[in-house]
């Protein structure tokens, strides 16, 4: 008699276990783990996943109460390892089961089991649509095609098929607004459009040299090295890290595609993830030029339909290669050897809804259980990883460094220049110091280009009464409202309610509190610095890239086009320009205010400073011409603003390390952040101080450790308020699980209870 595990599903902490179900005898020998299963729960027929098969029972279960399994719903959509890496997910991160198990199921929406008008139970299922089956590909018109300068989409669609065809969908995916383009170069024969699968294969020599990603004649002596010590860490097969710590334009993603390449001969697959802002239709091109149809993209952009396809291919073996943002890391991979992730420190990573996993952590221990390897790559590795390869190893795993320290194009780092601030600000200043606006004018003059970073959007993030201090606030949230001079609105940037303005000296745009019209609005943000630099440089294009003028769809590349179309032209923008951007004409960066997040009371607010000022210094300088970076700050002895300037990371690492151990903060610690959040300020506060009474009470002892509750930073969001507490847990202690248990039962009544295990921030 065979015993079944099945995770019902069913959304609640109440339900933490899988549920035992006798196989009957006539679906004796077709159940399988990973399958959907109808089962009776209660007096209602409920959907589930096989999770685990047995022929023993728990000696405290008594076989006679068990009730059999119905029905088979849908096909096996995960193995037996899959299953345990999700019961783990589950456990690691303090979620309901099922929230793991659903990772590995199918896009696209399975059978529910619903109540009828009758109070009968039917399943329903989500019609998913038609399946896109069309390609495109480069004609014959491409041969002698010469886009305008000012085509930069026209570019880079044909760059991107210049590595081969993609399918429409995936195409419409990673260069969103393309349509119009892939008609106008279809009209002319440039590229074809055509129904039916591709004629890929490996390295097709059909399509046109690329010259933005041509394959290498030799390696540089980092890439030799990353090589060398992936290839052993894949010939092992122990579930060993190897973290590639290469610069911006160091060919790490060469190195990528030579040991997939390694890994797809010795008969295995492999999943490469990268940050949803930089996957691009280049990156796909060229991991498809090398791989043929072996490659399959999971993008959140895609159809469903798109997604449940490309997943098929996936779990029948047609594609050995995965390509995608994080959630392409629970793709059914055949024998699974490689996981690769890109820029391995990035945010997205980390999941914002439950379950709160950490990509890298569950690629860490989806390896160790499939006998593969992890590469992790970055040029500015997070202090998780680097602290992981200083020990030798994490978790019973072997973590390995290997530097890239030059450019794979022989281009040399940009030299950078600190421009200290402190002391230049008086009434009507401009934001720029004159180092910056010297070189601004000079590089402008030349004929190049110049990317501004100032991660504030807005004209200025407050505005102020001049004759009571009476700074205005979201009634909403408690937040300030965010001066946009552009639409003469005040807005708030963590509801998005907006309050219009009228011009000054209108009357209606008087002071709230004392009704005075002298309202001023100090600060900086992207539309006070583009304002600045067309005064400064009046003939210049000025493009502004922020959340305001990206929200269309195709509003990127647009601005990207006017960017790269006029010599000379200034493009000022958030933290959405510090990556991704490869222009070569650009040699001048300025960071106009680089202690935006310094002050922030979060303990990752340095380590996000140095992150971006190091990405944002590589868009410079990436061609034979020379780049310079300049940064201007008020807080020019901050280490995460110094060793930037001097090119000394190590110092910056070592010395926020030592703050993390003496405060203990990750990586010395795991740490968890508790939220409650409701209308009812006062049972907020009830429910957080119980959670803190529990934890402070079942503590196991050393190394544990509560720090609050305490209103979070966003004390009030879209009317909710907002309390916190802090848990502090030595390494490798089973921290999701006691907080699973200890918050059952608490919530409910108006309060939402939201558990982040390893919290990215605690905001």
């Amino acid at each position: 008699m065979a015993i079944a595990s099945v995770v019902l599903d069913i959304h609640t902490r109440s339900l933490e276990s899988a549920y035992s179900y006798l196989v009957p005898e006539d679906l004796e020998g077709e159940v399988e783990v990973g399958q959907a299963v109808l089962v009776p729960f209660g007096r209602r027929p409920a959907v589930g996943y096989v999770v685990g098969l047995s022929v023993t029972l728990d000696p405290k279960v008594e076989v006679e109460r068990l009730r059999p399994i119905e029905r088979i719903l849908a096909k096996s959509a995960f193995d037996e390892t899959s299953a345990e890496l999700a019961l783990w997910i589950a456990r690691e991160y303090a979620c309901p089961t099922v929230a793991a198990v659903r990772l590995f199921l199918p896009p696209g929406s399975l059978p529910k089991a619903r109540k009828a008008d009758d109070g009968s139970w039917e399943l329903t299922s989500k019609n998913l649509g038609a399946l896109e089956g069309r390609w495109v590909r480069l004609g014959e018109g491409a041969r002698e095609f010469k886009p305008r300068a000012d085509a930069y989409r026209q570019r880079e669609l044909v760059d991107a098929l210049s590595k081969g065809p993609l399918r429409l969908s995936e195409l419409k995916a990673t260069l969103p607004g393309v349509a119009p383009t892939l008609r106008s170069l279809e009209k002319r024969g440039v590229v074809e459009v055509f129904e039916g699968e591709s004629e890929l294969v490996r390295s097709p020599a059909t399509t046109l040299a690329s010259a933005d990603a041509p394959l290498p004649e030799r390696l540089t002596k980092g890439q030799e090295r990353a090589l060398a010590t992936i290839s052993r860490a894949l010939g092992r097969g122990d579930g060993s890290v190897v973290l590639v710590d290469g610069v911006t334009g160091s060919g790490k993603t060469e190195v990528y595609l030579e040991v997939i390449e390694a890994a797809l001969a010795l008969g295995r697959g492999a999943i490469v993830l990268v940050p949803e802002i930089s996957l691009t239709p280049q990156t796909l091109g060229r991991f498809r030029s090398r791989f043929g149809d072996e490659v399959a993209l999971m993008h959140s952009r895609l159809t469903p339909a798109e997604r449940r396809r490309q997943w098929m291919a996936v779990r029948e073996g047609k594609a050995r290669l995965v390509v995608g943002a994080r959630s392409a890391l629970f793709c059914p991979v055949r024998d699974l050897g490689l996981v690769v992730i890109d820029e391995e420190h990035e945010f997205t990573y980390k999941q914002e809804q439950a379950p709160r996993y950490h990509a890298r952590d569950v690629a860490a221990k989806l390896v160790q259980l499939r006998r593969a390897s992890l590469v992790l790559g970055s040029a500015t590795p997070s202090l998780e990883s680097l602290k992981r390869c200083q020990d030798g190893g994490y978790l019973g795993a072997s973590w390995e460094r290997v530097r890239m320290p030059e450019r794979a194009t022989g281009a040399l780092l940009p030299d950078v220049t600190l421009v200290d601030m402190r002391g230049t600000h008086t009434e009507g200043s401009s934001v720029f110091s004159p180092e910056l606006a010297d070189a601004l004018r000079e590089t402008h003059r030349a004929g190049e280009k110049s990317v501004l970073l100032i991660n504030r959007r807005g004209f200025s993030p407050f505005l102020i009464c001049e004759d009571c201090g009476c700074v205005p606030e979201c009634p909403h949230c408690s937040s300030s409202l965010t001066y946009h001079a552009r639409r003469r609105e005040l807005v708030c940037h963590s509801c998005g309610s907006i309050w219009p303005l009228k011009p000054w000296p209108d009357p209606t745009s008087l002071c709230p509190h004392c009704g005075s019209r002298y309202l001023r609005a100090p600060g900086v943000g992207t539309e006070r610095v583009e304002d600045e630099v067309r005064m400064l440089l009046p003939d210049a294009e000025v493009i502004r890239m922020d959340a305001d003028t990206t929200s269309g769809a195709g509003a990127h590349q647009r601005l990207l086009e006017r960017f790269d179309a006029k010599a000379g032209s200034v493009l000022v923008g958030t933290q959405m320009i510090a990556k991704g951007l490869d222009f070569p004409e650009v040699t001048l960066v300025g960071v106009v205010n680089a202690d935006t997040s310094l002050k922030l009371p979060d303990f990752r607010a340095a380590e996000r400073t140095y992150d971006l000022l190091e990405q944002v210094t590589g868009r410079a300088g990436r061609s034979r011409l020379p780049g310079r970076v300049i940064i201007q700050s008020y807080w020019s002895t901050h280490p995460a603003v110094a060793c930037v300037a001097t090119k000394d990371r190590d110092s910056f690492v070592a010395t926020e390390l030592e703050i993390r151990r003496e405060s203990q903060y990750p990586p010395y610690v795991r740490l968890a952040n508790i939220t409650a959040s409701g209308i009812d300020a006062r049972r907020v506060e009830t429910t957080i101080a119980e959670l803190a009474r529990r934890l402070r009470e079942a503590a196991p002892g050393a190394g544990w450790q509560v720090v609050g509750p305490a209103e979070c930073l966003r004390a009030k969001v879209r009317d909710r308020h907002r309390h916190h507490v802090l848990v502090k847990a030595p390494l490798g202690a089973s921290l999701g699980e006691a907080l699973f248990d200890l918050a059952r039962g608490l919530g409910g009544s108006g309060v939402s209870l939201a558990i982040d295990v390893d919290a990215y921030e605690v905001l």
